[in-house]
């Protein structure tokens, strides 16, 4: 960042002797001026691309680095697993009938997704209607009706994603969560775990909060725990933010008329059909 910060000066610098090119004709650029904003438009691509490089000892005594696309791993993270449909428990006070962003998200979803009777990584009663692949992180960028006050400044995809106030720009997004040499990939549908305003965390270098979990920073839906292979109620992941187009195909591709996959598939038919190419 301190030779970003002197970036001006050398700008300033490279347009004198660009000056000088110019005159004995050696320059691609038509003046200073136009070398300029070609700088410019450099400095910020490097700002937008700089992710510094940080090696993290985790508990397990394995150095890692967090490099490798955009959003760094979340390592060691206490993840608990909950359902759509969940009832109150002493750790759940808040039955898990509606979502911080679907006040009908057992009816949305089809029915209670049952942790303990599955077919494959489906309920067994039924064929959810939105992806069974889903997770909560303790942080909800929007409230009463509008868009928090820091959301624009610490989701790092808002500017892309953010449609109006009020509209959630977390909602759906995708996450990848590994648990020994397997990955995952989910859609962040609810927030918490006990949380909903711990941005510091879920975007920043914060670990989670101490809480009735012994300080759970991730829940995941029973798919998403069958396919890892976690403990039935509590494990220990990593996780971080994927952008879609970095998501492979899996069985988290497969349900859900919230899951662009299965949206892109059917547009994907519907042109097919219409004889459209």
């Amino acid at each position: 960042m301190r030779a970003l910060k002197r970036f001006p000066i050398l700008v300033g610098f490279c347009a004198l002797m660009l000056d000088g090119l110019i005159a004995h004709g050696q320059s691609p650029y038509q003046s200073s001026a136009d070398f300029a904003r070609y700088a410019q438009k450099l400095r910020e691509n490097a700002l937008l691309k700089m992710e510094p490089t940080v090696q993290v000892q985790t508990s397990s005594g394995r150095s890692t680095s967090l490099l490798g696309g955009r959003y760094p791993w979340k390592l060691d993270i206490v993840t608990t697993v909950f359902w759509i449909g969940e009832g109150t428990t002493a750790r759940n006070p808040t039955p898990n009938r509606s979502s911080s962003w679907d006040p009908n998200w057992l009816g949305n979803y089809g029915g209670v997704d049952r942790p303990d009777r599955r077919n494959g990584y489906l309920p067994v009663a039924f064929v959810p209607t939105q992806n069974p692949f889903y997770c909560a992180l303790p942080y909800n960028d929007v409230t009463r009706g509008t868009t928090k006050p820091e959301a624009s400044f610490v989701i790092p995809w808002f500017r892309q994603a953010f449609q109006q106030a009020g509209h959630s720009v977390c909602k759906g997004r995708w996450i990848a969560i590994r648990h020994g040499s397997r990955v995952c990939y989910a859609q962040w549908e609810d927030c918490g775990p006990f949380r909903t305003d711990h941005w510091q965390y879920v975007f920043g270098k914060d670990r989670p909060k101490p809480n009735l979990n012994q300080g759970a920073g991730l829940d995941v839906s029973p798919a998403v725990r069958d396919f890892l292979g976690m403990n039935a109620t509590r494990d220990v992941c990593d996780w971080k933010f994927v952008e879609f187009s970095e998501v492979p195909s899996g069985p988290w591709a497969k349900y859900g008329e919230n899951n662009p996959f299965v949206l892109s598939a059917r547009r994907g038919t519907e042109r097919v059909a219409s004889g459209k190419r």
